[in-house]
Parts: structure tokens; C-alpha cells; sequence
């Protein structure tokens, strides 16, 4: 009678949970569970959007991603805000220089002439500094320029050049741009 009766192998290709062991039912358990990992990666890559940004320096690439991730719900954590702050510093105190310096190419008066020190405390600053020559500017530093900036953004002469920039380059990125000519 026990001739009759199918081998083990053969019943484990028809019946493939009846006749495994414990080791093997949680090895074929972690299986299915790798093969629908698997299938779920490779649906996530093909869904997945890749993109090469090209361009010359300067030109908006770092720009347009930050932008994209704030458009698609990724707003930057405290960290990330931490690590931009030094560059926000160095843009404002560089784009108040090229204003102040279009101001004065452009024949702009000032609507108060006390803040022609403001403006030279501003274009006194040093851009070759090791921080400044890579757009970073430390809170202290910046802290020293902000009631210059603050008496020169009010004053109707720096106004009036930033009403007029489209006739000068008032800051891409982190590099500044200025008038020909312009003192440095």
C-alpha cells in the first residue's frame, strides 16, 4: 500500500504548504515577502522621474529644485534653513552693494545725503573675505551691516535704482554683477 502512496517530492509540487517543514515555510514565507518588495521598488522606478539640469553657472539649476521641492509639499526642515542663512546674508549685503553702486552710475541722488555713510559702510565690505568669496556671511557680521541696509532700503534714492534695475544686473546666485566702470 505505501507504493501507492506519492513521494514527498511529489506531493510538495502538488500540495506546496502541506508538506514543508517549518524552516522551509518561513524561508518561502521571507520569499514572497523579498518578491513583493521587489515588485514595489520597480513599480517606484518606473514611475520615477529622472532629470539632468544643464547649464552655465550661475543660471537657476540649485535654484529651480529648491523650488520644485517647495511646490511639491517638501518644505525645508530647521536644519536646511540654518545652512541657507548665511547665503541669504551675503545676497542681501551684496544686492544692497550693486544698488547703492547703480545708484550712483545712474546720476541717482540720495533722498537723504546722510546716507552716503551707509552706502560707504556698505561698499566697504570686504567680498574678498575667505566666507564672502563663497557667499556666506556669519549672523555676527551681518548684524553689523543691518541698520546700514535697513537706512539705505528707506532711502528714495536706493528706491528709485531698484525701480530702474532693469537697467543694471542686481544679483543672479551668488555672484554679484555690476555696471561697467562700477568702483569695487
Amino acid at each position: 500500500m505505501a507504493d501507492f502512496l506519492p513521494s514527498r517530492s511529489v506531493l510538495s509540487v502538488c500540495f506546496p504548504g502541506c508538506v514543508l517543514t517549518s524552516g522551509e515555510a518561513e524561508q518561502q514565507r521571507k520569499s514572497k515577502e523579498i518578491d513583493k518588495c521587489l515588485s514595489r521598488e520597480k513599480t517606484y522606478v518606473k514611475r520615477l522621474v529622472k532629470i539632468l539640469l544643464l547649464g552655465a553657472g550661475e543660471s537657476g539649476k540649485s535654484t529651480f529644485l529648491k523650488q520644485m521641492r517647495i511646490i511639491h509639499g517638501q518644505d525645508f526642515d530647521q536644519r536646511a534653513r540654518e545652512e541657507f542663512r548665511p547665503t541669504i546674508y551675503s545676497n542681501v549685503i551684496k544686492g544692497m552693494r550693486v544698488l547703492v553702486d547703480a545708484r550712483e552710475k545712474l546720476h541717482i541722488p540720495w533722498g537723504d545725503d546722510s546716507n552716503q555713510l551707509s552706502g560707504d559702510k556698505m561698499m566697504a565690505f570686504d567680498t574678498r573675505s575667505p566666507m564672502a568669496a563663497q557667499g556666506m556671511v556669519e549672523t555676527q557680521v551681518f548684524l553689523q551691516y543691518l541698520p546700514a541696509i535697513r537706512a539705505l532700503w528707506a532711502d528714495s534714492g536706493i528706491q528709485n535704482a531698484y525701480d530702474r534695475r532693469r537697467e543694471f544686473q542686481l544679483l543672479l546666485g551668488r555672484k554679484e554683477r555690476r555696471l561697467p566702470g562700477a568702483r569695487h
